[in-house]
C-alpha cells in the first residue's frame, strides 16, 4: 500500500491514521500540535450530531461512530463511556432526525422538564473524555506503526507522500484554497464531579446553549458557539452566565470547585467536506469541516477517508 501522510493530530487526523495503517498504509501525521493542544481536546465529548451538515452523511457517519464507541465504552484507558441523559427541547417541533440512530430512546416524562421546556428525549449514549480518549487513540496509532511529527505544513505539496489526507480542522481551508471554512467559539469550564453520572443538554436555552457532562472526575460545563469568533482568552463573564445556567438545570454542581477552563474554535462549513482530488500529481483527501461534531463522526469519516485511498 501507498505512502500518506495526515495532517492534523486532532481526533480526526488520529482516527483517519489509524485507519489508513490498519489497512495497511504507511502513514505519517504531521502536526503543529500535540492531540491536547487541538480543539479536540476541549470537546465535551457527547456522542451528538451538533454544527455539521449534509444532515443525510451526517447521521450515516454518526452511525458507525456509534457502534464503535460501543464497542470501547468502560475498556480501561480508552476515557469512553456509555451513559443516559437527556435532550431538552424548547421548540414544538425539534429535529429529531438523530434519535432514529439511538436504540433506547424514550419521551421525557412531564416530571422531568424544566420550566419553559416542551419536550425532551431520554436516551444513553457514549461521553467520551476527550483528552485520555486522544492519548489512546495516538497510542493506537503508534502500536499500528504511524510515524508522528511536528511541523506545520503550508502547502500538501511540500510533503513527500503521494497522497496527503488535510484533517487539519479550521486550518485546512487555508491549505486547499477553500474559503468557506469558519470558527465557531466555544468556551467550557470544568467542575469538580459530586458523582454525576447523567449528562443534559438545552441547546435551546434562551441564555444561551448550556450543557453539563459527566466524565470521570469532571463535569463539562457550557457553553457559547460565537460565530466568527477567533479569541482563545478566557472570559469570566460568559463563563459566570455558563455557570448560572447550568446550575438552573442541575442544582448539585452550585458548589461544585472548578477543575479546569479552556477555549476552542470549531471548524465549520457549510458542510462536511470528505473527498478526493489530484492536484499536479498529488492526491488530495479532504476531511474537515466538522464542527460541534468531530467526535461523533470521526470513525465514520475515517471509514470514507479509507474508502478513498484506494487506487
Amino acid at each position: 500500500m501507498g505512502d500518506i501522510a495526515v495532517v492534523g493530530g486532532g481526533v480526526i487526523g488520529l482516527t483517519c491514521a489509524l485507519g489508513l495503517a490498519e489497512a495497511g498504509h504507511r502513514v505519517e501525521v504531521v502536526a503543529d500540535l500535540a492531540p491536547g493542544g487541538t480543539v479536540s481536546a476541549v470537546a465535551g465529548g457527547l456522542w451528538f450530531p451538533y454544527l455539521a451538515a449534509p444532515a443525510d452523511a451526517v447521521l450515516r457517519w454518526a452511525r458507525v461512530s456509534l457502534a464503535r464507541f460501543a464497542e470501547l465504552a468502560d475498556r480501561p484507558g480508552t476515557g469512553v463511556w456509555w451513559r443516559e441523559g437527556i435532550v431538552l427541547h424548547r421548540d414544538r417541533d425539534p429535529d429529531l432526525s438523530w434519535t432514529a440512530l439511538v436504540p433506547d430512546r424514550r419521551a421525557a416524562e412531564p416530571g422531568e422538564l424544566p420550566d419553559g421546556v416542551v419536550s425532551g428525549v431520554v436516551c444513553s449514549v457514549p461521553v467520551v473524555d476527550t483528552a485520555a480518549y486522544l492519548d489512546w487513540l495516538a497510542a493506537r496509532c503508534a502500536g499500528a506503526g504511524v510515524v508522528f511529527r511536528r511541523a506545520r505544513v503550508s502547502r500538501p505539496a511540500d510533503l513527500p507522500q503521494p497522497t496527503v489526507v488535510v484533517a487539519a480542522g479550521l486550518r485546512s481551508g487555508d491549505l486547499v484554497d477553500d474559503p468557506t471554512v469558519e470558527p465557531v467559539r466555544g468556551q467550557v469550564v470544568r467542575l469538580a464531579n459530586p458523582g454525576l453520572t447523567r449528562w443534559v443538554v438545552d441547546d435551546d436555552n434562551p441564555g444561551g446553549m448550556t450543557y453539563a457532562i459527566p466524565r470521570g472526575h469532571d463535569v463539562v460545563c457550557g457553553g457559547t458557539a460565537e460565530r466568527g469568533e477567533t479569541g482563545l482568552g478566557h472570559d469570566a463573564g460568559v463563563e459566570r452566565a455558563v455557570l448560572d445556567r447550568v446550575v438552573a438545570l442541575v442544582p448539585s454542581l452550585r458548589d461544585a470547585p472548578v477543575v479546569s477552563r479552556a477555549v476552542g474554535l470549531r471548524p465549520t462549513r457549510p458542510s462536511v467536506r470528505l473527498d478526493r482530488v489530484t492536484r499536479s500529481g498529488q492526491v488530495l483527501i479532504s476531511c474537515y469541516g466538522h464542527g460541534g461534531a468531530g467526535v461523533t463522526l470521526s470513525w465514520g469519516c475515517a471509514a470514507d477517508v479509507v474508502g478513498l485511498s484506494g487506487p
